[in-house]
């Protein structure tokens, strides 16, 4: 599966493999969050994901983190 994307820093479009994205799922919205790099520039993208793009990205074979919450 593929799926769109956009970098922030150069603004290029493009489609990424499910291999070339990682989902991290915390215990709230500021600790949920895909991450790819850019294949144009090579920039570190961090982008919030909420439960939507959390299903599409975690259903399609994207690698999941799930992170702990602190105790």
């Amino acid at each position: 599966m593929r799926f769109r994307a956009g970098c922030p820093d150069c603004r290029a479009r493009f489609e990424l493999p499910a291999g070339a994205l990682r989902l991290a799922v915390g215990g709230s919205s500021r600790t949920t969050f895909y991450s790819f790099t850019c294949p144009e520039c090579g920039a570190a993208v961090r982008k919030p994901a909420g439960e939507r793009i959390v299903e599409l990205l975690s259903g399609g074979g994207v690698s999941t983190l799930r992170l702990q919450p602190k105790s």
